[in-house]
């Protein structure tokens, strides 16, 4: 027996896509922005190269550190001390990137182990854009795996 239904069901779908391809095709063009859309009064990032000493990320580190390992993985680790703090990179790419301070050294926590930290200083990487920004990563204990595979992905 033969089905009339099917053939029908098939022109309808093309008819149906047929129709929206031809809506699509009437469809506005693109157009260049005019002056006020251009943004022409925001300046945008004016970077400097004004990177603090590997240093100056210390106290940071220790904060972000216990604050990261007391709310996520109720853990009471500390930074007691840094020993051995030196830099890696400072810009290590094109000089168009954000520049960045690498560094790298040794924290002792408060379980007594001696661990290596690797992070980098940001030029406007803090909050909105505003102060430096610091990346970090103690190596054995990137516990999200953030920078895996130990802690590499922090280093330039």
């Amino acid at each position: 027996m033969r089905d009339f239904v099917t053939p029908f069901k098939r022109s309808a779908a093309g008819t149906v896509l047929g129709g929206a391809l031809g809506l699509l095709a009437l469809g506005q063009t693109a157009q260049a922005a005019n002056p006020l859309e251009l943004n022409f009064w925001l300046s945008g990032p004016k970077y400097d190269g004004r990177v603090a000493p590997c240093e100056a990320a210390l106290s940071t580190i220790s904060s972000q550190f216990q604050d990261k390992e007391s709310t996520y993985w109720n853990s009471s680790l500390t930074i007691t001390a840094y020993g051995n703090i030196h830099e890696l990179a400072y810009r290590p790419w094109q000089s168009d990137n954000i520049p960045r301070r690498f560094c790298s050294g040794s924290a002792m926590l408060s379980d007594g182990k001696v661990r290596t930290v690797n992070f980098s200083i940001i030029e406007d990487g803090g909050f909105a854009g505003y102060n430096q920004g610091v990346e970090w990563c103690v190596v054995g204990l990137d516990r999200n795996w953030a920078f895996n595979p130990a802690c590499r992905a922090a280093k330039p």
